[in-house]
């Protein structure tokens, strides 16, 4: 219910813009369509069957370099004719195209690997707990509702701390205690890592 009540105002702009654009009498189609269903799709952590076209189109524009990417897909977002209708939509288009698909845990993990070279055993990889800002802005945003289903990190960094979806978070975080306790015994016992 709260997802819905999030979302409602974004659908409606989205519905009257459609009706204002297209007239009484004609529906979206072609990219405009599919712009306005992928800013719909990914202002949510659920997304159902009918999302998959318009995320495959998405999520299809690749281009050389990264900025390249986030500018052809942000273009067209903006095919939607209530892109740009708010300031509030306008940062909500520009937080999808930096982010969508580059905020899940399996992403974070190897985009926030880190170099310790301080560390007491000559260096390790650590993965940093810190969310990048544009991971921020998306999950965060008022007309989004991904806060409750972002990633969410497990531990800390310097005892190999990792993000994990949501929906594990709480059986990551009990393995990872008992792979802390299980190494704090032997480390107590004189053990050290096997």
């Amino acid at each position: 219910m709260k997802n819905q009540c999030v979302l409602a105002p974004f659908t409606l702009a989205i519905a009257a813009a459609t009706a204002a654009s297209a007239g009484a009498q004609e529906v979206l189609t072609g990219d405009t369509r599919l712009a306005c269903e992928a800013t719909l799709c990914l202002a949510t952590g659920t997304r159902p069957g009918e999302c998959a076209p318009s995320l495959s189109r998405y999520f299809g524009i690749n281009k050389r370099k990264w900025s390249d990417t986030v500018r052809a897909r942000t273009s067209f977002l903006n095919l939607c004719p209530v892109s740009d209708q708010t300031p509030e939509m306008r940062a909500l288009v520009n937080a999808m195209a930096n982010s969508a698909g580059r905020c899940d845990a399996a992403s974070l993990n190897v985009t926030l690997r880190v170099w310790n070279h301080w560390d007491v055993d000559g260096g390790k990889v650590l993965i940093n707990n810190q969310m990048p800002g544009y991971c921020a802005a998306y999950t965060g945003h008022q007309y989004s509702r991904l806060g409750d289903l972002s990633p969410k990190y497990v531990g800390t960094p310097e005892r190999g701390g990792y993000w994990v979806d949501a929906q594990d978070h709480d059986a990551a975080v009990a393995r990872y205690n008992d792979r802390i306790a299980t190494e704090d015994s032997r480390r107590r016992n004189g053990e050290w890592y096997r």
